[in-house]
């Protein structure tokens, strides 16, 4: 017991010390996580297990990465020990300086007040109300791929404009086409900006006049504008005025109404600067998210047919030719096996980072206090001892028996534990009805067989996605 008091009063907790990962001498492994993060984390618990110390960058700025790759150990700083795990890392000041201080990035209280404010709006009988107008995209979509070049659509464009389209439309009702310009060109650029200085040991300050910090000004304040500008018309139109999302809508409110109105007597309501920042993390986390998932699914039963021709035969047994809805879920099991599997593969959020509060073990190994905390969905999800022959793409994976032979913590594409992704059975919901819709009306060929990935805010592809699209009906 004195040897353990004595470690923690050192701010190391008890347990062996973390094995490290091999860098070069004065940048450690800064180069390999520049040029392939994902690959070097896998490569780290592939030499050394599931709790791995990363070093990266010169001395006097070097950073050390405390990655945890066991789902007993997401469990533990995701969920029974979160209170210790916070988001107090670079990466998280400069995505909420960018994005605003929303639901995904804000703490504390702030963190609770936001919560419980929106919560009510993502019940799933609410949720569910917007099956309809993520149908009426979807259609819009296939349409337009009736005059595709040559047959062949980057599903990976197409599935960003369809997720966006589909998430601004819940948001703001008829004000879409402007808000998705305006997030098409800003979003770019912010994000970039955000993941240069996250992961950068050093940066400038933001109001310098450099070239970078003023396309991102400028970039913030048009988008900044257009939600400000939404919000002030709902604002003078008053609440229960939304303009509606399109058939099967439910209240028939956009998004943004329903959030003018939110207010407790506990919590108050937003302000004008609240809805805003709620507006910005709905559009970054619910467009991207979900597209990198419908994206995936897709190129991955362009490579499989045999899974393709599997889940069109469901859809077709159940759907026929009506218009897929919310009870719609339940009845496609297989598709949404499809879904999780791609999640698997290719998790939209691939790295999430914490910081440790007190020194903690994680895995029988001491992580100190205000350790950087790395988890890796890509690694956890690639983890042998919880998916045999990582690799392969295999949907029967996520039947309700393989579900429950494994840890809670084996597959996290939402995160997990009090600060769960909120939006989580919208995405399925979006990407259920979307993926029925499109596999209804298309069979999928992949032309790009692989397509490099790299960790940003969310997965990134590096080059196209393209298939080849033959419609069904021929």
């Amino acid at each position: 017991m004195a040897a353990v008091e004595s470690q923690a009063r050192a701010g190391r907790g008890p347990g062996a010390e973390v094995p490290s990962l091999e860098g070069i001498p004065l940048l450690g492994s800064l180069l390999d996580l520049k040029s392939d993060s994902l690959g070097t984390y896998l490569r780290a618990q592939a030499q050394h297990g599931d709790v791995v110390r990363i070093t990266a960058g010169p001395p006097g700025l070097r950073a050390e990465l405390y990655c945890v790759f066991s789902a007993e150990g997401a469990q533990q700083v995701l969920a029974s020990q979160s209170a210790n795990f916070r988001k107090d890392n670079t990466f998280y000041q400069e995505l909420r300086e960018s994005f605003g201080n929303g639901l995904l990035t804000s703490q504390d209280e702030d963190y609770l007040r936001q919560r419980r404010l929106v919560q009510p709006l993502f019940t799933k009988r609410r949720v569910d109300g917007y099956a309809g107008a993520v149908a009426e995209e979807t259609q819009a979509t296939l349409t337009a791929w009736e005059q595709a070049p040559g047959g062949i659509v980057d599903v990976s464009d197409e599935m960003m404009e369809l997720a966006l389209r589909a998430v601004a439309r819940i948001l703001f009702g008829t004000d879409v086409d402007a808000t998705v310009d305006v997030v098409d060109r800003c979003f770019p650029v912010i994000t970039e900006y955000v993941l240069r200085r996250g992961y950068s040991p050093a940066n400038v300050p933001r109001n310098w006049p450099t070239p970078g910090n003023r396309r991102a000004a400028a970039a913030m304040d048009e988008l900044y504008a257009v939600c400000d500008r939404i919000i002030a018309e709902r604002r003078t139109a008053g609440t229960g005025t939304g303009s509606g999302t399109g058939t099967g809508s439910g209240a028939g409110e956009d998004l943004l109404s329903l959030l003018s109105a939110a207010g407790s007597t506990q919590d108050g309501e937003f302000d004008a600067a609240e809805l805003r920042d709620q507006v910005l993390i709905f559009l970054l986390a619910g467009h991207e998210t979900t597209a990198t998932s419908l994206a995936f699914s897709l190129h991955l039963l362009g490579r499989h047919p045999e899974h393709q021709a599997r889940a069109r035969e469901e859809v077709l047994r159940v759907l026929g030719d009506r218009t897929p809805e919310a009870a719609d879920l339940e009845r496609l099991p297989y598709l949404t096996q499809v879904l999780k599997e791609a999640m698997r593969l290719y998790p939209a959020a691939p790295v999430i980072g914490r910081s440790a509060v007190d020194a903690t073990e994680i895995g029988g190994h001491a992580v100190p206090a205000g350790s950087n905390v790395i988890l890796a969905p890509w690694v956890t999800h690639r983890n042998p001892r919880y998916w045999p022959d990582p690799e392969r793409f295999d949907p029967d994976r996520f039947t309700p028996e393989g579900e429950a032979e494994r840890p809670r913590y084996a597959w996290f594409p939402f995160g997990g534990g009090p600060r769960a992704c909120i939006g989580q059975h919208f995405s399925m919901l979006e990407s259920v009805i979307a993926l029925a819709m499109l596999l209804r009306a298309y069979e999928f060929e992949a032309v790009d067989t692989e397509v490099p990935v790299s960790a940003g805010i969310t997965l990134r592809t590096h080059g196209p996605t393209r298939c080849r699209i033959r419609s069904t009906a021929a």
